[in-house]
């Protein structure tokens, strides 16, 4: 790989942050921009849920399996990263559901156990509520999303990154290829841009008429102050999904990507809490501490965004919802594809020129 190459990352969340850690592990000169601090806008809000769970087409199911992988693989290479095995109990949907996803998955070596309630009562015991049925898979984990960004940034700048705080106002183009950024009324040159700014990606993008179908829905999420230990893993249960940070918060959305706030968010959050609490045995000092709403940078396809802009030289983009588990495997992929020009088989369904075919 290039060791002269200068690569510009916009965007400090954990795709930014994993893809500026390796680029600079492979010797690439990195500026990091931000005009939010380490960890970004979506990655503080993300409920951090490690998996190749339901509702994925095959291609992208070896795709988070490969970033699943990669994750253990990142906690060697950079020890003390916070990420936790914890497992994941799923009954969110009707049982025949359960049943035709566990079979689907499973025949493609995901390791999903049908659980009856006695083993669910094993697995999460201070669960109120148990279903006659759950699909529990060992495998699963959490990463601290906000903790794991910092670590990679400051042992990419450990390396040499440059970490720099400002808003991206325009990418600078010559000659049809990107050369830098406008950033505070100043030009920063970079070989190679990439942008993986979230829900400002597409604004970015914009400047030099890249168009970027993403949306930006919100998810309200609820946290606890930190709190005794009630849950071992993760919940997803029909209305809740749940979790115990680190730190000792529950975490709660009416699914993973958060609520909808509705017209009141306060009101929202409190009901949510609520909901939550009564979920839980041994919950009678749980209170609330704070709700996040987060927008969820989603492609209109609802798959990853991540390549080169075809017709755009000089141009990289990394934006997708499930930045939490494709987060390792992005920045190896990007790494590689920016500094060699070698692009792995698992992106091949995912570069932004499928939406003008």
């Amino acid at each position: 790989m290039s060791s002269a190459k200068e690569v510009t990352v916009i965007g400090a969340g954990i795709i930014g942050a994993s893809i500026a850690w390796h680029l600079t592990g492979a010797g690439a000169r990195v500026t990091v921009i931000s005009d939010s601090g380490a960890g970004g806008v979506a990655t503080p809000n993300s409920f951090a849920w490690i998996n190749a769970s339901w509702g994925n087409p095959e291609t992208y199911f070896r795709l988070r399996r490969r970033a699943m992988a990669e994750w253990t693989r990142l906690a060697k290479d950079l020890p003390g990263l916070p990420l936790a095995w914890c497992g994941g109990l799923c009954w969110d949907m009707p049982a025949d559901e359960l049943e035709a996803y566990a079979a689907e998955h499973s025949s493609w070596g995901y390791g999903i156990e049908r659980v009856g309630r006695d083993r669910v009562a094993r697995i999460e015991p201070n669960l109120t509520e148990l279903p006659e049925l759950a699909l529990y898979v060992a495998e699963e984990g959490v990463a601290e999303p906000v903790a794991a960004t910092r670590a990679l940034l400051a042992d990419a700048e450990r390396r040499g990154a440059k970490l720099a705080t400002g808003t991206v106002t325009a990418l600078v183009r010559s000659n049809g290829k990107v050369t830098g950024v406008e950033m505070s009324g100043e030009q920063l040159t970079a070989d190679e841009v990439v942008i993986a700014a979230g829900a400002g990606a597409p604004g970015i993008a914009e400047t030099v008429g890249v168009k970027l179908p993403i949306e930006t829905p919100p998810g309200l999420i609820v946290h606890s102050r930190p709190y005794k230990k009630l849950l071992n893993g993760l919940v997803l249960a029909e209305r809740l999904h749940m979790r115990q940070t680190a730190e000792g918060r529950i975490i709660a959305g009416s699914d993973f990507g958060g609520a909808d706030p509705g017209e009141n968010a306060e009101d929202t959050a409190r009901e949510l809490f609520k909901a939550t609490k009564a979920m839980l045995g041994g919950a009678e000092g749980l209170e609330l501490d704070f709700h996040t709403v987060g927008y969820r940078p989603t492609p209109v396809d609802g798959f990853p965004i991540i390549g080169r802009a075809e017709g755009m030289d000089g141009l990289y983009v990394a934006v997708m919802h499930s930045g939490i588990t494709l987060a390792p495997a992005v920045g190896l992929f990007a790494a590689r594809e920016i500094l060699d020009g070698e692009r792995d088989p698992l992106l091949q369904p995912y570069g932004l020129g499928r939406f003008s075919q």
